[in-house]
């Protein structure tokens, strides 16, 4: 640091080796309905851990649980990171990364923050495409490969709808028509509705799923910041999951304060729609958990005044006890700083005990934890009454390597049509597959 307080690049390049503080619990401690809190860590530097992206190396695969096997649905792909499997049985990947948004890598933090994302793999070009996989002799490994949609900004999330087939960019909703079987859709797609994107656009991942009726969409918006820091009227829209009318376009709030959600799924014992959500950064490693939960309608989640119900974040100015004290505890913590993304719900008899019934959870892994947490496939098990009910069970391990560099990282998960747990690894380029052991 220089005598005006300036943070020096040397200091910083020194930082992504490993700097700021280090945890105190294990993650296991940030985990479950009630998860410990300890009070914040402050430090003039941030933790940084970058896990470095080396990917796999030959015949390299993760570790899978008792009972269950894992091989790759298919290799060779550019940064594959979300997934939706189509009724035919046919898998689509989105190969997707961030799009250029110049406003949030300006100054010594943005800096930073592009310096530790290229080491941890996240700073790729984004291939902006759809693609289909086909596994049409059906011994779990795709053979067909297809461009499915091209030409995209940034897409994420995706769901079908009878015919339509909806594609979460970036910055817009849009809609294709799609014919059983397609392998490409050449059209223009219509928009549906603008999403909130622009030059700053911090968390960019937008998801989409559909209400079993169909005639609701549910759209995830993360926040364009980590606590506010760049201004609330940055925010307008953001923190948010959105319900979408997709014939009319028109749109409104449907749960709020939720710093980063991405995965979204419906819990089929209750029906309630479940989310992932990233938590806040740099007040150590133990804080915050990552979680998930129900979401209520027109509920309000704590951020950026609050999190994990009505712990005040004393870093957001000005304070809004009002709000704070509207804010819900979510159901279940998955630990701090693992990076949960991707979201799922088994049901019997498509794994083994115990993945019978409840969450599966792709956690992308840390950069900001001492020592590092995510990196890995969990189960959450659920009681019949669509609650989790005890602790979480590892599904997938072994992305990292004992030097602590990532073989990969987990994203997005769904299930095939065998009840196979298919995952995208953005790292590795890879889509797992995880089945019952033969």
């Amino acid at each position: 640091m220089n005598r005006k307080g300036v943070v020096l690049p040397w200091v910083l390049g020194a930082c992504l080796a490993g700097c700021g503080d280090t945890a105190h619990l294990e993650v296991i401690d940030g985990t479950g309905p009630a998860p410990q809190l300890p009070p914040p860590a402050s430090s003039l530097i941030p933790t940084v851990n970058i896990a470095p992206a080396t990917g796999w190396a030959q015949g390299g695969k993760p570790i899978a649980a008792k009972g269950t096997q894992v091989m790759p649905f298919a290799t060779g792909l550019d940064h594959p990171r979300w997934l939706y499997v189509l009724p035919n049985g046919d898998v689509l990947v989105a190969e997707t990364n961030a799009p250029p948004k110049p406003e949030d890598g300006k100054g010594i933090r943005g800096w930073a923050m592009g310096m530790a994302m290229k080491r941890a793999g996240a700073a790729v070009p984004s291939p902006n495409r759809i693609t289909l996989l086909r596994d049409a002799d059906h011994d779990g490994v795709a053979e067909i490969r297809s461009t499915f949609i091209e030409g995209l900004n940034s897409p994420f999330g995706m769901v079908l709808v009878g015919k339509d087939f909806y594609v979460a960019d970036t910055d817009q909703l849009l809609r294709f028509h799609y014919e059983s079987g397609a392998m490409q859709i050449r059209e223009q797609g219509h928009k549906v509705v603008d999403l909130p994107g622009g030059p700053l656009n911090h968390h960019w991942t937008k998801n989409v799923i559909a209400n079993p009726a169909g005639n609701k969409l549910y759209v995830t918006v993360g926040s364009n910041s980590n606590v506010g820091e760049n201004g609330m009227d940055q925010e307008q829209g953001r923190a948010a999951i959105w319900e979408v009318d997709p014939a009319s376009g028109q749109h409104r709030i449907y749960a709020s304060g939720l710093r980063n959600p991405n995965g979204l799924a419906w819990e089929p014992h209750s029906g309630a729609l479940w989310t992932a959500v990233n938590e806040r950064d740099e007040i150590g490693s133990d804080l915050v958990p990552d979680y998930i939960t129900s979401v209520r309608d027109g509920g309000f989640y704590g951020w950026p005044y609050s999190y994990y119900g009505q712990h005040v974040d004393e870093r957001v100015t000005p304070q809004n006890p009002q709000k704070v004290a509207q804010a819900l505890v979510p159901d279940y913590a998955v630990g701090p700083h693992t990076a949960s993304l991707g979201l799922m719900f088994t049901e019997q008899g498509a794994l083994p005990a115990p993945f019978q019934h409840g969450a599966i959870i792709g956690q992308h892994g840390s950069w900001n934890r001492k020592p590092h947490s995510g990196y890995k496939v969990i189960f959450v098990p659920f009681d019949d009454s669509g609650k989790p009910t005890g602790k979480p069970v590892d599904l997938l391990t072994g992305f990292l390597d004992e030097q602590g560099n990532a073989k990969g990282r987990p994203v997005g998960v769904a299930s095939d049509q065998h009840g196979a747990v298919l995952v995208a690894d953005d790292v590795g380029n890879v889509v797992w597959r995880v089945s019952k052991a033969r």
